[in-house]
């Protein structure tokens, strides 16, 4: 984690995923994220994977470095109090980052009349407000129909929800877009980015749109090649797997050198009259290229392979478990920068990623574990807002505001 953002607050008001990574990207890069939770906790807070005591892992890990107060929004003292976080002064302070639905007590116009300059951020299913998840996102943007094998017609969903996590990083783009230009004008802003788009932005960046509409064509499933050069699964002599890439001739050439297959690799340009150096060429050849590379991975093991390729400079990476991950890689090691030993209350000590950029002129500070909900609920409210023991007492009583719920 960072501290080069230290003296901003953004108020965070989410669920699931889209709202809660971008306010944990935030947080990381040293925010004063302050998470506006309902008493006893949101639609997520519960969320797989959880812990045999029911705890959920999920929920600490997107809430990493952030405050919690537990409010009772359905009361008109419990919107206000909200308000008045939100509409906060300061010249680093109003701002809010939202996925539910910008409407009620949530609408940017009720907020904006108690400060005129107001940022919000609202992520949206889709433009129109409609309803949509990461998964149906998915399945509408055409990737599970050109995923999986290449025998099988139907489609085949990914576990990574790419598009919320896409959103997230591009909320806070927008939200600090919108500061800047706060900064220079005195002029708040809405900006409401829809998750949907975030996948029907990436089809046209990465070529799926013009490729449709130009050559009138949707692209093959190509199972685990990668589509326009070569790329391939291979397995190894002690039953592990590796994907190995060459994208550009230099890959292509010390794949080649470290798996001594030079000669069959020129009977390939020979028989289809290529040159395996263009990326074009081995997509199209991709078939006796594989075959050729097979029986060499086959009778070497995984730690032979590693060797070779390593020692070659080739591109690759091995197929491995999160399990085998932690137990064996050393990106995910805690003598790598990104990731700290957290101590999470109810949950216990493990490891925890933090900011994913390294700024050379920057120390990093360690990751802070999630709030439990609510703590910081009593500390908030005095702080900047002022209450009073009393208040708080009487708000306590009143469902208003609610205790650390574990």
């Amino acid at each position: 984690m960072y501290e080069l953002l230290k003296g901003l607050r953004v108020i965070e008001v989410s669920a699931f995923i889209a709202a809660p990574y971008a306010g944990l990207s935030l947080a990381q890069m040293g925010v004063d994220v302050i998470r506006i939770d309902p008493i006893g906790g949101g639609l997520d807070y519960r969320r797989w994977p959880v812990t045999e005591e029911g705890r959920s892992l999920y929920w600490a890990g997107l809430n990493k470095g952030k405050k919690s107060i537990a409010l009772n929004v359905r009361e008109d003292e419990g919107r206000e109090i909200a308000h008045a976080l939100m509409a906060e002064p300061g010249p680093q302070k109003g701002m809010v980052i939202t996925n539910l639905p910008p409407r009620g007590w949530l609408a940017y116009e009720a907020i904006k009349a108690k400060r005129e300059d107001l940022i919000m951020v609202s992520i949206v299913g889709n433009r129109d407000g409609s309803v949509a998840l990461d998964y149906t996102v998915n399945a509408a943007a055409g990737f599970p129909l050109v995923t999986g094998p290449v025998d099988y017609s139907g489609p085949v969903n990914h576990v990574m929800p790419v598009w919320d996590v896409v959103a997230g990083l591009s909320a806070v783009q927008g939200l600090m877009a919108a500061e800047r230009k706060r900064q220079e004008t005195g002029e708040g802003e809405f900006v409401q980015l829809a998750l949907s788009d975030t996948a029907f932005a990436t089809l046209s960046h990465l070529g799926y749109i013009g490729e449709a509409e130009i050559k009138g064509e949707d692209r093959p499933k190509t199972g685990n090649h990668v589509f326009g050069t070569y790329a391939q699964d291979f397995g190894t002599s002690d039953g592990k797997r590796v994907m190995v890439t060459a994208f550009t001739p230099r890959h292509w050439q010390v794949l080649v050198d470290a798996t001594d297959t030079a000669n069959a690799m020129a009977l390939i340009e020979k028989d289809q009259q290529c040159d395996l150096r263009r990326e074009e060429n081995r997509y199209a050849a991709r078939g006796p290229i594989t075959d050729a590379l097979k029986g060499w991975f086959e009778i070497h093991t995984f730690d032979q392979v590693q060797s070779a390729l390593d020692e070659a400079g080739a591109c690759w990476g091995p197929y491995q478990s999160v399990t085998e991950a932690i137990a064996n890689d050393p990106r995910l090691s805690t003598e790598s920068p990104l990731f700290d030993e957290i101590d999470q209350p109810g949950i216990g000590r493990y490891r925890a990623a933090g900011a994913m950029m390294d700024f050379a002129g920057e120390d990093r500070v360690p990751v802070r574990p999630a709030p439990v909900l609510g703590q910081d609920t009593d500390q908030v409210l005095s702080e900047i807002l002022g209450f009073s023991d009393g208040e708080l007492g009487r708000l306590h009583d009143q469902g208003i505001i609610g205790n650390a719920v574990p």
